[in-house]
């Protein structure tokens, strides 16, 4: 584990390698699964703010979803999380003419009308974060439809930290985000 301010760090974001291909997985990882995205509670209230801005960008089944089920859902353990669509994909998913995945906060956004770009567990993934009383865990998430991301990052040798830097920057700051670099440069 690797030490950074109030954080404990995997080794496996500097060890594992790893880079999305969504042309071979079309974005499956906003659609399996057994729960929706993680929330954070200032992402939920963002969403309730701008759900309305939001809505152009979503399918139907997505916007029907939302608007029975609310922005937001408590998953099992509590914890905030996106709604799912019939208990399948999260109802922020949209899927392009060839049937790939993506998001529709995204989407929002890319256009300029939110300045949100997506959960940050979205932005994250394949790391997760875990918040404890006095530290936060930042763990590698290693998940059998990734495969194909495990492979091009492998073949273009691109670690995992450096695949999600602008998410763990978005998340913990340019000085963390360059105390995990140093790191990774120490230990090769």
């Amino acid at each position: 584990m690797i030490s950074i301010e109030n954080t404990l760090v995997s080794e496996d974001l500097v060890s594992k390698e790893f880079v999305c291909n969504i042309s071979k997985c079309k974005g499956v990882c906003c659609v399996a699964g057994e729960a929706g995205a993680p929330l954070e509670k200032d992402e939920v209230d963002f969403l309730q703010k701008n759900y309305s801005k939001i809505k152009p960008y979503l399918n139907d089944k997505g916007t029907q979803a939302i608007e029975e089920q609310g922005v937001f859902v408590k998953g099992l353990d509590g914890d905030f999380e996106t709604p799912l669509v019939k208990g399948e994909e999260c109802a922020y998913t949209v899927f392009s003419k060839n049937g790939t995945a993506s998001c529709g906060i995204e989407k929002a956004y890319q256009q300029g009308v939110i300045d949100f770009q997506k959960p940050i567990s979205c932005h994250l993934y394949p790391v997760r974060v875990q918040q404890y009383d006095k530290m936060t865990a930042v763990n590698y998430h290693s998940w059998s439809i990734c495969s194909d991301a495990c492979s091009l990052g492998d073949s273009l040798k691109i670690p995992v930290y450096q695949f999600v830097k602008k998410a763990l920057i978005r998340k913990f700051g340019k000085a963390w985000y360059q105390a995990l670099e140093n790191h990774s440069k120490m230990s090769s």
